[in-house]
């Protein structure tokens, strides 16, 4: 019997992969007819290359027709996801993450039992927490020469006799 589920996205790794290459490739030769003046203009490319993240962002000016087509430095910023840490300790779990050149006023923070929201200007990020036996309540945040650091305590592991019963034996 053929392996349909295989066969399916075997093809689609397949054209993935041609497209990806093609992209760069087109950009790389971009590229070059900007460097030897094939194409008049500027251009600034810096490839992103992460895990799970390619591509390019280019700002610049430049013309391929009789109108010229403009790239504004900062329209499209890079996108960058801000170094956290995330510490699993007796008590409590914490998070440093590092948000630099941003003000403490523009910080919002949310935290639900297992999950803790941080929004900054442009930036938005939701943290998973290694646990779900959180105390939202007595979490606590500290912000310092552009370092977050938020302290969520673990709720203490009690018994709870509700939620034991007695059975009688007979």
């Amino acid at each position: 019997m053929k392996d349909y589920y295989n066969a399916f996205f075997k093809d689609i790794d397949k054209f993935y992969e041609s497209l990806t290459e093609r992209m760069f490739n087109r950009i790389r030769d971009f590229e070059e007819a900007l460097r030897t003046g094939e194409i008049k203009g500027t251009l600034d490319v810096k490839p992103i290359e992460r895990p799970g993240v390619k591509g390019y962002v280019a700002h610049g000016q430049f013309q391929v027709s009789n109108a010229p087509f403009m790239i504004p430095k900062g329209q499209y910023a890079e996108n960058r996801d801000p170094l956290t840490d995330v510490f699993d300790e007796e008590g409590n779990i914490k998070i440093y993450m590092e948000l630099p050149g941003v003000e403490k006023e523009d910080i919002q923070l949310n935290v639900i039992e297992d999950v803790v929201e941080i929004k900054a200007k442009d930036f938005f990020k939701r943290v998973s927490l290694p646990t779900q036996k959180t105390d939202p309540e007595k979490a606590t945040s500290k912000y310092r020469n552009g370092v977050l650091e938020i302290n969520v305590p673990k709720r203490p592991e009690k018994k709870d006799e509700s939620t034991r019963k007695k059975i009688k034996i007979e």
